[in-house]
């Protein structure tokens, strides 16, 4: 998925890196953020200084790295000013040592020096051996943590640097970015609203070997998710193919045929109305209730219009079929028009070839399939099928609003934009 140099464009990001191997790890965090447009300011303990020199930090970030033996107060170079002039401070790696440091307010390193006077949302990304990240006492400060403004990330159970197999390792780079745009970007809109995204061309059957499908990628819907996720949003995405690299907080259900698609996409669309939403608290082990949303449905699937009359069980043999092989097809059933869109803003997707008419076709959906608006996307050879940028007109009964060709994340925010100044049918 491409990263728009200017997702955290503006945002100035404290990275701290403790002693711990995954410190290689961080070197791919500081390019990540600096691609999307971020300052990254490093601090470093003196025992991460021993995996990494802070010479690397400094050519990929372009800032001095600060540690325990060069902070000024002849300037804005110490733990105070840094700590109050940026967005988000991130620990990644954090190791069990700085976690219980962190827990009990002990400040004896730069780092935890900085974490103390950082007064906003400090992101966490612990790596430890898997004896010592499950030890009472971490597990207790990570608890206490997470009630006193920090968000976790979690731990993955990989190959360990101590030769053992277990949960420990830190987070993958691309996660913990997810995560800092989620905390820096969240709109009040999308925080904590359900939303379902559909995405992906059906595979139908046509026996247990071959199937019939189309060339829709998925790529503007795990585009479109990983974006809603950014938002803050609670994405439930069903599709048939998806990008790598998706934020692991996205809930996805992979599907092949239409069949499988409709039953998923039933059950979700009675979640999503269902009741209030809850997230977990630390707090007396209590969750906290929200006030349910409207919830919002993107289809963005390409749903196949016909699927085989009579698909078979097993491998057909060619010598069976003859040279000419006649598949009956009958036309599928219309999921957009018939999934129940009662009490959920609903968003289509049509794609076109024919500039003349695809506006109209367009526009009828939104009464054919009482559907709240049309995302419309013109397939020609400056976006094909597959390809890594679309352009959009976002079509209602009043208004069409065109959204220039873009990469489809950054198409993606710009549609959510969008999507938060229409009124909604009902």
């Amino acid at each position: 998925m491409t990263l728009s140099p200017t997702l955290l464009a503006g945002k100035k990001i404290l990275l701290g890196i403790t002693g711990s191997i995954a410190a290689y790890k961080a070197l791919e965090l500081v390019r990540l953020y600096t691609k999307a447009g971020a300052d990254v300011h490093v601090v470093m303990t003196p025992s991460a200084k021993k995996f990494i020199a802070p010479l690397s930090f400094e050519a990929l970030s372009k800032n001095k790295v600060l540690d325990d033996t060069n902070e000024s107060w002849a300037d804005d170079f110490n733990h105070i000013k840094l700590s109050q002039s940026c967005d988000i401070m991130v620990i990644a790696p954090s190791t069990a040592n700085t976690i219980a440091k962190l827990a009990n307010g002990i400040a004896d390193t730069i780092l935890t020096q900085c974490a103390l006077a950082f007064g906003g949302v400090k992101l966490l990304a612990p790596s430890a051996n898997t004896t010592m990240i499950h030890n009472p006492m971490i597990q207790a400060s990570l608890k206490m943590l997470s009630i006193a403004h920090y968000e976790i990330v979690s731990t993955q159970t990989k190959a360990l640097a101590c030769e053992t197999v277990g949960d420990g390792a830190m987070a993958e780079p691309m996660e913990i970015f997810w995560n800092t745009a989620r905390i820096l970007l969240t709109h009040p809109f999308w925080e904590n609203r359900r939303v379902i995204v559909t995405g992906g061309g059906t595979i139908e059957r046509l026996d247990d070997v071959r199937t019939i499908s189309n060339r829709s990628s998925g790529k503007m819907a795990s585009s479109l998710a990983t974006a809603l996720f950014v938002r803050g949003a609670d994405v439930n995405v069903i599709a048939t193919r998806f990008e790598r690299d998706l934020p692991l907080g996205i809930h996805t259900i992979r599907v092949e045929g239409s069949h499988e698609m409709e039953e998923y996409l039933t059950d979700s669309i009675r979640i999503a109305k269902k009741g209030k939403l809850s997230k977990p608290s630390l707090i007396h082990d209590q969750p906290i209730t929200l006030i349910q949303k409207k919830p919002y449905l993107f289809m963005a699937a390409a749903v196949s219009d016909y699927v085989p009359l009579y698909p078979q069980e097993g491998k057909l043999k060619k010598e069976l079929v003859g040279e000419n092989w006649n598949i009956a097809m009958k036309q599928n059933r219309d999921l957009l028009k018939e999934c129940n869109k009662e009490g959920i803003t609903t968003i289509a997707f049509k794609a076109e070839m024919d500039p003349k008419t695809a506006h109209e076709n367009a526009k009828k959906l939104l009464v054919t399939k009482n559907v709240d608006a049309v995302c419309l996307n013109l397939i020609d050879t400056q976006h094909p099928f597959g390809g890594e940028s679309n352009a959009i007109d976002l079509i209602t009964m009043d208004s069409v609003h065109h959204l220039p060709s873009n990469d489809k994340l950054s198409l993606s925010f710009e549609l959510l934009d969008n999507v938060m100044t229409l009124q909604p049918k009902g």
